[in-house]
């Protein structure tokens, strides 16, 4: 399944044709470019691979400069794999921009999460407070872990105290309001994962609502 990469710019929102307000999230949305085609026959299944976002050449080891020379693009950050039914209708060096997709389209979006650092059970899991008053001293500890004498153990997957967020997240069946392939900007209603410039993955929905 075709998609594109891009990353985020932010939040902002606009007005549909009954004056009704539509949040939105704007996504940069390419160009990628083709990197790699690869068959079943060399390959072993079709896939194309693509690349998004300038770096410094510099910064690629001698591979990486000789896998984007090859295709005849300058060296890029990020490189995705797609499955395709037919690679040979793409070439490389091909551009991909964000008018692949449609108005109306529904997609999913996949990103890394802000960071939250170590966070107890109440902010991680939603855990309930304790009594704020009446001599308490339990507020927002975790409360009870164990199972009694049997198996005398805290069992795996116990809701704890723990790192939060920088996790991989996809929110699906997110309808894209409008395209704008001049300037590749998606925008897209809702919140998409991630801070300002995440670097996101973006599909047509698999399992589309509509």
């Amino acid at each position: 399944m075709l998609g594109i990469l891009g990353k985020k710019i932010g939040m902002t929102q606009i007005f549909d044709g009954n004056g009704n307000m539509i949040p939105v999230s704007v996504i940069e949305a390419g160009p990628v470019f083709v990197t790699q085609i690869k068959t079943v026959e060399t390959d072993g299944y079709n896939a194309i691979q693509v690349a998004f976002a300038d770096k410094k050449e510099s910064r690629s080891n001698k591979p990486e400069q000789g896998h984007f020379k090859k295709a005849g693009v300058s060296a890029k950050k990020h490189v995705v794999e797609f499955r395709v039914d037919n690679p040979n209708e793409f070439e490389l060096g091909q551009v991909i921009k964000a008018d692949i997709l449609e108005e109306g389209t529904l997609i999913d979006v996949t990103g890394t999460s802000k960071g939250k650092g170590t966070a107890g059970a109440v902010k991680r899991w939603n855990q309930r407070t304790g009594p704020k008053t009446h001599g308490s001293k339990f507020h927002r500890a975790a409360g009870s872990l164990g199972a009694s004498s049997y198996p005398a153990r805290v069992l795996k997957g116990m809701h704890m105290a723990g790192h939060m967020g920088n996790e991989r997240v996809t929110m699906q069946n997110l309808e894209v309001i409008r395209v704008d392939a001049e300037k590749n900007l998606l925008l897209v209603k809702g919140g998409i994962p991630g801070p300002k410039k995440g670097f996101l993955t973006i599909k047509k929905a698999v399992k589309a609502s509509k």
